[in-house]
């Protein structure tokens, strides 16, 4: 199996993206990102699909994320056209809040990928022609401006790029989803409830509710997609935010362990010394 590195496609590691229209009128070979995901836009036609070993169809209008380390290759292209953007997944980092609370854009960007990395999973978003119109317009645009480099260029793709992410996730919100699309978009869900709430004393009822779906099944989808709880998952965001204040603020651990959503110092540094090492002390101590 081949693979595919982001500096053999673009020399400039100050930007390490990449944007370009694909024809493929041959079978592509199986091959990985080693360092990069990759947003794929049929622009054109139609192709079988291979991610890992099984294969799935896609046509006109079909938008998917490929991690970097799951194996994809197309067989059987018939006017196959496509839009490649090769990124690095750090730039989804510089979404803002309102963006990452939303549902299609963890199901498009984040779960979709996660879930595809380790099983064959169809693309459950497929533009309508006149909002795939409107996408082959921004593309055309990026692609116009990665290849002029004017100054500036870099800011204004990273906006652009921004703008399809939008675009995109606004869109997997809206469209009608399949059986497994409803258990992505639960999660989704779930997902953007506890990242817009996560400071608030959050309950595995509250966030299933929400949800519209059971504790237990809640549960049960941590584990397949993130083999984790979601209490766990509610204590990383927590840590996390807590790392920040630890870095940037005076504040004491306690004062910081209440800001962060725990109501207990002590059991906050418990959780905080068991995910990295050390406790928030130390930690602060260190920095």
């Amino acid at each position: 199996m081949s693979e595919f590195y982001l500096k053999w496609f673009t020399s400039d590691r100050q930007f390490p993206f990449f944007i370009q229209y694909g024809y493929h009128d041959e079978d592509t070979d199986l091959h990985r990102h080693v360092d990069f995901s990759e947003l794929v836009i049929v622009l054109n036609g139609k192709a079988t699909h291979i991610v890992n070993t099984e294969e799935s169809f896609i046509k006109k209008g079909n938008v998917f994320v490929i991690n970097g380390s799951t194996p994809h290759a197309f067989k059987d292209p018939q006017d196959f056209k496509i839009c490649n953007i090769m990124f690095q997944p750090e730039m989804l980092s510089t979404a803002g809040a309102d963006l990452r609370t939303s549902n299609g854009f963890q199901a498009l960007f984040v779960l979709e990928p996660l879930y595809r990395h380790r099983h064959s999973y169809a693309s459950k978003l497929s533009l309508s022609i006149p909002n795939l119109e409107y996408v082959s317009l921004l593309i055309a645009g990026m692609i116009e401006e990665y290849h002029n480099k004017l100054q500036g260029y870099q800011t204004m793709l990273g906006s652009k790029f921004m703008e399809l992410v939008v675009y995109l996730s606004r869109h997997y919100d809206k469209q009608e989803k399949g059986f497994q699309g409803n258990h992505l978009m639960h999660l989704a869900s779930a997902i953007s409830y506890m990242e817009d709430r996560y400071l608030e004393p959050l309950t595995l009822d509250q966030i299933a509710k929400y949800s519209d779906i059971s504790v237990r099944h809640l549960n049960r989808m941590f584990r397949s997609y993130y083999q984790t709880t979601p209490i766990a998952y509610l204590h990383r965001l927590r840590l996390e935010r807590a790392c920040g204040l630890l870095k940037h603020s005076s504040l004491s651990i306690t004062q910081i362990s209440h800001e962060c959503g725990f109501s207990d110092s002590n059991y906050f540094t418990r959780q905080f010394t068991k995910s990295y090492g050390t406790s928030p002390t130390a930690y602060r101590k260190k920095l």
